[in-house]
């Protein structure tokens, strides 16, 4: 662990004046829908396309990216909020090459920070995001007071959903309320558990005509990923399915997804506002 802590600064020191990562939140309408199995996929195959993702775990009381991944987090986000923890001291990488933070009660945890503490989390933050390419939150399903400050200052938002109506209808009505409150975040979406090609593409323009016609925003479709037993099977050993069944269909699935978003999202050289900044305004909006 003291051997990464010094290399991770080592980035921190040699990216001073690199430009700056982009923050992505994957959120869903409703929880069971693989959110974050999809995230700790979708970060590995950034890894494999050569970008340098960083995942934070910020699902309240129930974050499980370390369980996932067959890890035991002695670490975790709390301890740079709360105990002054430098980032580099909290970041764990494993086998695959994926850098992540796991959870704890982050996102509340910052509320009740003094102004010490919050400047610190503003500056280990700011130093993140010079070390990598982008910095992924997995999100907790929905949407609470907390997590919306955290989803609106983020650069782009992943929401994942099924197929069943009740996802569908929960996804839609999560995104009206992040795009009531802020127009021009950019949105994609990915249809997860897809039991059919056609049905789930259906489902997917039906939420992108919704989303035009009566919120006037552009929702982007990254694709879906079947339905496939390699997911659980992975779960069950801890492993990520990109890893364990490099080819199968829904790792497949995940490699076109990412190629997609890559082909899609905008430059990080065009974000304007930071994070942080879009953050403090937020908090100070409250």
């Amino acid at each position: 662990m003291s051997d990464q802590a010094e290399r991770l600064r080592q980035q921190i020191d040699v990216n001073k004046n690199t430009p700056k990562g982009k923050t992505i939140a994957i959120v869903s309408g409703k929880g069971g829908v693989g959110k974050s199995n999809f995230a700790i996929n979708f970060c590995i195959e950034l890894v494999n396309s050569g970008k340098k993702p960083l995942l934070i775990d910020l699902d309240i009381g129930m974050g499980n990216v370390d369980v996932l991944l067959g890890r035991s987090a002695n670490k975790t986000i709390v301890d740079l909020l709360k105990n002054m923890m430098s980032a580099s001291d909290i970041v764990q990488t494993n086998e695959y090459g994926l850098d992540y933070i796991a959870g704890g009660s982050a996102i509340n945890e910052l509320f009740t920070l003094s102004e010490r503490e919050k400047n610190h989390f503003y500056k280990q933050y700011n130093e993140l995001t010079r070390m990598y390419d982008y910095i992924i939150f997995d999100m907790g399903a929905g949407v609470t007071e907390e997590s919306l400050f955290f989803i609106l200052a983020s650069d782009e938002i992943i929401v994942v959903t099924t197929p069943e109506p009740t996802s569908i209808t929960d996804s839609y009505s999560m995104m009206k309320h992040i795009i009531n409150k802020h127009r021009h975040i950019p949105i994609y979406i990915v249809m997860n558990r897809s039991f059919s090609q056609k049905s789930s593409e259906f489902s997917l323009e039906r939420i992108q005509r919704a989303s035009e016609q009566f919120l006037n925003k552009s929702i982007i479709s990254l694709g879906m990923i079947p339905d496939d037993k390699a997911v659980p099977e992975a779960v069950m050993k801890q492993k990520p399915y990109t890893i364990l069944r490099p080819k199968s269909r829904a790792t497949r699935a995940v490699k076109q997804l990412t190629t997609n978003y890559l082909t899609d999202s905008q430059p990080n050289e065009n974000i304007k506002l930071t994070f942080i900044q879009k953050l403090k305004y937020f908090l100070k909006e409250r």
